[in-house]
């Protein structure tokens, strides 16, 4: 995984989002650029369409949701609908999979401000949806809750610092 590196993320808030409210319809936009190695994170009642390139699909999309009357963060990474062969699709899922842990650390760390209003859902849980056409790379893996990848965050802000 590569190392998170708190200046490389650059966060947009989307009215009517603000740092700290609404919970209820905050979705996430994760993107990147490969050459510089520089994460955007659009936070918004609705997904940020102008940020992901829709003929690549790199981009990591979340939400805060509730099931059962608690909270959790659902997320989804797109493999492959049909326009990617296996092996094609082989590698994108072992490269969603292994960057996954950087690009919560970013999406949690970009809206720390939303922590400091409702703690409690630094103990939500997390799920990532591998979405494919091919059975193999379709799933649904839990990733932990905030709390972790914030701890992480922290820590890199703090020996950099």
């Amino acid at each position: 995984m590569n190392k998170f590196k708190p200046e490389k993320l650059a966060v947009k808030l989307i009215p009517p989002a603000t740092p700290f409210e609404p919970v209820d319809r905050r979705k996430y936009t994760l993107t990147h650029s490969d050459q510089t190695g520089e994460l955007f994170l659009s936070i918004g009642a609705a997904f940020d369409d102008n940020a992901i390139n829709f003929l690549i699909r790199d981009e990591v999309l979340a939400e805060w949701t509730t099931r059962e009357g608690e909270y959790l963060l659902y997320g989804k990474a797109h493999i492959s609908n049909g326009e990617y062969d296996l092996n094609m699709s082989k590698i994108r899922h072992l490269i969603f999979k292994k960057e996954m842990d950087l690009a919560l650390t970013a999406l949690i760390y970009g809206d720390k401000s939303l922590f400091t209003n409702y703690p409690w859902l630094l103990d939500a849980p997390i799920y990532i949806q591998f979405q494919s056409v091919f059975p193999e790379f379709n799933e649904t893996i839990y990733y932990g809750t905030p709390r972790n990848y914030l701890n992480i965050a922290t820590k890199t802000v703090q020996t950099q610092g």
